[in-house]
């Protein structure tokens, strides 16, 4: 006689997938790469990146595509944090309350584990007027928290 197998779960691994990061950029990157801090910046002064990002929404990774400095091809990856991260203090308390894009900064990497390959990005009126915006913000020398 065969015994019937336990429905319950005997481990206690995290399920996968279970919350899910997103990364936006112009690099073009692999499934097992790794996004670290110490390369230029993509945004901002383009500094010597102190932090890198991700995102919870995939609306704010597509945004970090399009507002991307360089020519490359807009990508969305999906990442998994390797260590601890903080809420992005530019995109939380300094300018909304709470975290409403569920954007993160780390000074640990984060491994690439796939590609969003479909996805629809603003409006290029929607894109022009927010890299204005910013374009100001930086003549007043307000400039990124994050370089």
């Amino acid at each position: 006689m065969q015994e019937k197998p336990d429905p319950k779960p005997t481990s206690h691994a995290p399920a996968p997938f279970a919350q899910t990061y997103f990364h936006g950029t112009k690099a073009d990157l692999k499934v097992g790469d790794v996004i670290a801090v110490g390369y230029n910046s993509n945004y901002g002064q383009r500094k010597n990146a102190k932090y890198i990002f991700m995102s919870a929404t995939l609306d704010a990774a597509i945004w970090g595509a399009e507002l991307a400095f360089g020519d490359g091809r807009e990508r969305i990856y999906l990442v998994e944090p390797t260590g601890a991260f903080e809420d992005d203090p530019d995109l939380t308390d300094k300018k909304f309350p709470g975290n409403p894009t569920k954007s993160y900064r780390s000074t640990h990497p984060f491994k690439v584990v796939g590609e969003v390959t479909a996805w629809q990005g603003h409006p290029p009126e929607q894109v022009k007027m927010m890299k204005d915006h910013l374009e100001k913000l930086k003549e007043q020398g307000i400039d990124s928290l994050n370089d």
